[in-house]
């Protein structure tokens, strides 16, 4: 058994004269831009050619598909001969029509044909591009061996077998499938193996179906995975909010993000397009024709941000990405390498990004000690962070924009930075410069997250209406994530309202301290027992504070709305605007709806209300834990006639939301919102009880 080994590219690297191919060939690798062969191209050519058995070892992206197909297209393959001479085998449908675009770039000069046979495309097709004479075979093995058991497919003058990401496909469980077929083979028959990793279930297939097998191994993926920077964010609870606000703190400008669920893939990628981002989802649910659309637009460069699934995104191949974002860590150490290994390819910079839920920190250490890869742990970011790089930002294009000055005006910003109102004067420039170049800006930041700032080159246009003081310039802030519910409040509605109500009358008596106080962020949410001293830092994010019940309630420097106070009468809730401060921008919660941002939260986690005076209160059977927004909400309202005038607040809550509207419109809204689907999900609504009978 030889064994080979070539750990790094020399430094003077040769050219493609030292691998004798055929000038048809040579012709073709000059039209592709090829001008080097990689090392695993060098190191399995001649192997390859001679007819030998080789596993293959080297990382994703160096170029493995011309390493087995150079020597195919060159030497194996007989070009005069039109039966099936070679079968590549790949895990997934992408990879499979990869590979044979490859090929037939690298044999397009010697007429040598090439049929891709997977799922989801038409049989008869796939059936005729055989009898026409196809010479070379890749398809995925659950095709290939629905062709062999119809007898569509003639094995006998098959010569060669490729296993493409072949630790892969046996991770995915097609062993069985991948015998059934080797059974089906002539006995004297050339096995390549290419794989990034070789672990046990590998080398089995080495041992017990290769002759005299040659192993080359190169640098796996856990070598590239080290050669990138990885970062963990420990999560806390709300992961859609935090992975907005990586991305707003990271500006990747082009990344994978792997969930472990198909349904996760989904809800994700909505998310993101929700947000402004351009984003697609990828996964064995879309039709075949979605599927390379999507990845059409990823390869080009259109979709800088693509959602999947490890399965889906077996063999995907982009060479400009920047980023890999992991919103659910993988289960197991291999998928972290495979997934890694997408990035920082061909000498560039790639970033490994992670959120790390506690379920998950066991796999994180078992990473460390299995691959020595030591992700860097970083904090989330804060309001204040995002809003001071958002500021830098801003002043960088600026700066872009005016780069010259003339010496008057030089002289002019001397005495103008000299004045006592300084300040106010800059001020009032920047807002009649925003102002003439159709843009507009607050005294204040809001929350909002309608606009992707850095999608490469491509620039998304902000909705219309009231932004931030951040967005005329585009960088918006999304919303401070909140921090895992208390198990108190993981009850039956019952005892959650009773929690949810103590918690209120304390806040009613206890009022919050001003919006001017931006205190920073503890690293670490600590959250007290039932009992917990007064006024005890107990929450996340900046100002936030949990009172002894448990109820969050959040002192930020945001103007997108009053903060309100809640009083309780005889007949239910009545919801006044506060009287501390006079009403600032009344108009933005239509301009928040319309973009699908949920209005911003009062004292209590309610939408400020449009009137003083009693409230009709519904209960719906959904809440934050299903995915739930205050615009969800609003927009079902509206399907049952009750307008946002009509609406006093939207109270989201762990497993449910209560909602207090007009007077005489309860029946409306038990009615209206019953059946309907909130967050994908058919919900059902019931009059809310008494304050008093929860207690």
């Amino acid at each position: 058994m030889a064994i080979a080994s070539e750990a790094e590219t020399p430094k003077d690297e040769p050219t493609f004269d030292v691998i004798p191919l055929t000038p048809e060939v040579k012709s073709a690798v000059a039209d592709l831009g090829y001008v080097r062969p990689t090392p695993v191209q060098r190191a399995v050519f001649e192997s390859a050619s001679r007819g030998k058995d080789l596993v293959v070892q080297a990382r994703t992206g160096t170029g493995k598909t011309a390493a087995f197909g150079l020597p195919l297209v060159d030497r194996i393959v007989r070009r005069k001969v039109k039966v099936v001479q070679a079968l590549a085998l790949c895990p997934t449908r992408e990879l499979a029509l990869q590979v044979t675009r490859e090929l037939e770039a690298l044999g397009k000069h010697t007429g040598i044909s090439v049929l891709p046979i997977y799922g989801g495309a038409p049989m008869p097709k796939q059936i005729e591009g055989l009898k026409q004479g196809a010479q070379i075979l890749v398809g995925t093995p659950g095709r290939v061996l629905d062709h062999l058991r119809r007898k569509t497919l003639d094995p006998s003058k098959i010569r060669v077998l490729i296993l493409d990401e072949c630790d892969e496909m046996l991770s995915m469980g097609f062993l069985p499938q991948i015998l059934e077929i080797w059974n089906q083979l002539p006995k004297e028959l050339q096995a390549l193996l290419f794989s990034a990793t070789v672990p046990r279930a590998v080398l089995r297939i080495a041992e017990s179906r290769l002759r005299e097998p040659e192993f080359i191994t190169l640098s796996g993926d856990h070598v590239g995975a080290l050669e990138i920077e990885h970062f963990v964010y420990i999560s806390q609870g709300d992961k859609l909010q935090e992975l907005l606000r990586i991305l707003q703190s990271e500006s990747p400008d082009s990344a994978i993000i792997f969930c472990n669920t198909r349904d996760d893939t989904q809800r994700v990628a909505q998310e993101l397009q929700r947000a402004g981002y351009k984003a697609d989802w990828l996964n064995a649910d879309l039709s075949q024709k979605e599927r390379e659309s999507v990845m059409s637009a990823t390869r080009e460069g259109r979709l800088p941000f693509l959602v999947c699934t490890d399965v889906a995104a077996r063999g995907i191949d982009i060479s400009h990405l920047t980023h890999v974002i992991n919103f659910d860590f993988p289960e197991a150490t291999e998928q972290y390498v495979h997934r890694t290994g997408r990035t920082g390819r061909a000498g560039r910079m790639g970033t490994a990004i992670s959120l790390v839920s506690p379920g998950s920190i066991g796999n994180l250490y078992y990473l460390r000690l299995e691959y020595k890869i030591h992700p860097i742990e970083r904090q989330l970011p804060s309001d204040r962070e995002l809003r001071t790089r958002a500021e830098t930002d801003s002043v960088l294009q600026l700066a872009a924009r005016f780069t010259t000055a003339r010496e008057t005006e030089r002289s002019l910003v001397r005495r103008l930075l000299t004045h006592e109102r300084a300040e106010a004067i800059i001020a009032g420039l920047l807002r009649e410069h925003l102002a003439a170049n159709g843009k507009e800006i607050e005294p204040a930041t809001r929350a909002r997250n309608t606009r992707h700032q850095v999608v490469s080159s491509v620039a998304v246009a902000p909705p219309a209406g009231p932004a931030s003081a951040i967005a005329p310039l585009g960088v918006v802030l999304p919303p401070a994530p909140e921090p895992r519910a208390p198990r108190a409040e993981r009850v039956d509605p019952a005892r959650a309202e009773r929690s949810e109500e103590s918690g209120t009358e304390r806040q009613r008596r206890r009022a919050p301290p001003a919006a001017e106080g931006d205190r920073p962020r503890p690293e670490r949410a600590r959250v007290s027992p039932p009992g917990a001293a007064r006024g005890r830092r107990l929450g996340t994010g900046p100002g936030s504070e949990l009172s002894e019940e448990g109820i969050r309630y959040e002192v930020r420097s945001v103007s997108a709305a009053d903060l309100a106070s809640v009083q309780t009468t005889g007949n239910g809730p009545t919801a006044r605007a506060s009287s501390d401060e006079p009403a600032r921008d009344s108009g933005a919660a239509s301009s928040e709806l319309a973009t699908d941002v949920p209005p911003a939260p009062s004292a209590d986690g309610a939408s400020n209300a449009n009137w003083d005076g009693p409230v009709d209160e519904a209960f719906v059977n959904v809440g934050r834990d299903d995915g739930v927004r205050t615009s969800d909400v609003q927009q079902a309202l509206s399907n049952a006639g009750v307008s946002d005038d009509d609406t006093a607040y939207v109270r989201i809550r762990q497993r449910h939301t209560f909602i207090g509207v007009r007077p005489g419109l309860l029946d409306r809204v038990v009615s209206g919102l019953s059946g309907q689907k909130i967050a994908q999900r058919s919900v059902e609504a019931q009059p809310a009880r008494p304050r008093q009978a929860r207690r």
